[in-house]
């Protein structure tokens, strides 16, 4: 695996950041430049599952594993969604088990640096590093209109 690491900052606060990072009303649209109708399904608690799946039914299974609001948000991946079913087992499923993927924030002077480091296989990896670029450019449109 290798690790995509992007960082943006953002004229807005941690708080504000930390909405558009989290809730469903924003995240379905930055999600969106990864893949159309994507959303989450977690509650964010350490401990808890999360998936993150399209309207096909397929996406990416989590775990969280550290969420100290406005600071650090991480999750490890634990298996993927294929065709509504979760798949733990396959090549491709174990091929993502144990990725993680963590967003950093730090504040200064109203503007908010947020960092990202995702794991990823190596053939996906340039493509997944230009969506992060479209999708870290709609989490700060998103940031700043507000």
């Amino acid at each position: 695996m290798k690790t995509i690491k992007k960082s943006i900052e953002i004229k807005a606060s941690k708080e504000k950041v930390w909405e558009v990072l989290t809730e469903d009303r924003y995240t379905r649209i930055w999600y969106a430049e990864f893949h159309e109708g994507s959303h989450a399904v977690t509650d964010w608690k350490v401990g808890s599952k999360a998936i993150f799946k399209g309207n096909d039914g397929n996406g990416l299974i989590a775990k969280i594993i550290k969420n100290d609001p406005t600071e650090i948000l991480s999750m490890e991946y634990t298996g993927m969604l294929v065709n509504g079913v979760e798949d733990y087992d396959s090549d491709m499923a174990c091929g993502v088990a144990g990725g993680r993927e963590t967003y950093i924030m730090s504040e200064k002077e109203g503007v908010t640096t947020l960092d990202v480091e995702g794991d990823m296989n190596d053939e996906m990896y340039e493509m997944m590093s230009g969506l992060w670029e479209k999708a870290f450019s709609k989490l700060k449109e998103l940031a700043e209109q507000n």
